[in-house]
């Protein structure tokens, strides 16, 4: 197929290489153009603009938030169009950025305006699995859609995981998703300041933790983060954290959900970020507890 890419960050430029190397046809695009060299080296195609990434049959998107998802898909005075006005009718958008559940709604309408197609499909997995392509993907849009787009998905992922016809359904899937994973994060936090401030090695514990009650990923993954307080360079940047968790909460006022948890999680990033954290990976949150707990090695 020929594939466009926009947004060349830590997930998209790996997602971008591992659709090359698949053997489609892939053009690239990102504001910072050097992002986009070690892919033109490797065989894509440079675009000048977001239009010269929208002249094939798919063109995907992977951008930190709303914001620069409306910037390239309805265009401005700097990208002289959008996406919604220069892919051509009958290709497919497919955005694998995680945004809010009414950002997904206007994208499904402008697309199927103007006779395109729109998948959503975020993807589940750090930087490491992107460049792996072992991402979990979430999608969700028309069945004929998702069909004619799979191999694409396959190239980035280990597994698709079709949650409906309804694109935002992927979009509430992968935020109710990231919620989880930062309930985690805060509980791993809190039960390591607990045994730490008692005595117990935070690597010890997690050892215990993962090889008896949580052997899942997400205990293994940020577990040792946070064992190591190794929360640089930030793979996933606590800014991103503390949007998800705001999604996820306008997600809860739209369907009238109460999210209690996620109040609390929207609070800790608050602190984190305004305590200097900007710059650190999102499980930096962990850290909080043990800060108020007076535990010196917490900052």
């Amino acid at each position: 197929m020929r594939v466009g890419f926009i947004g060349l960050g830590n997930m998209g430029a790996a997602m971008a290489s591992n659709v090359l190397s698949a053997g489609h046809e892939v053009t690239v695009f990102n504001r910072t153009a050097e992002r986009a060299d070690p892919l033109v080296q490797q065989g894509a195609r440079r675009a000048d603009g977001v239009a010269g990434a929208c002249r094939g049959d798919v063109v995907f998107t992977m951008l930190a938030d709303d914001a620069a998802v409306q910037h390239v898909a309805f265009g401005d005075q700097d990208l002289l169009g959008g996406i919604v006005d220069t892919l051509p009718p009958g290709a497919t958008h497919i955005s694998s950025s995680t945004i809010s559940l009414e950002l997904a709604n206007r994208l499904t309408q402008a697309h199927a305006d103007h006779g395109q197609r729109f998948v959503s499909a975020p993807v589940f997995g750090r930087p490491q699995a992107a460049a792996a392509a072992q991402l979990f993907v979430v999608a969700a849009g028309s069945a004929d859609a998702i069909g004619n787009v799979a191999p694409l998905l396959d190239a980035v992922g280990q597994r698709t995981f079709v949650v409906g016809e309804d694109p935002q359904a992927a979009n509430l899937v992968k935020l109710s998703g990231n919620f989880l994973i930062a309930s985690v994060i805060e509980s791993l936090g809190e039960a390591m300041a607990l045994v730490s401030k008692a005595g117990v090695d935070k690597s010890q514990y997690l050892d215990v933790l993962t090889s008896t009650l949580f052997g899942a990923p997400v205990f293994h993954t940020y577990g040792r983060i946070i064992a190591d307080g190794a929360f640089e360079p930030a793979g996933f940047a606590a800014p991103l954290g503390l949007k998800d968790v705001s999604l996820v909460l306008d997600a809860g006022a739209r369907l009238q959900v109460p999210l209690p948890v996620a109040s609390l999680l929207r609070d800790r990033f608050l602190a984190l970020l305004a305590t200097g954290g900007a710059d650190l990976d999102w499980s930096a949150i962990a850290t909080l507890a043990g800060r108020d707990s007076g535990l010196d090695d917490s900052a």
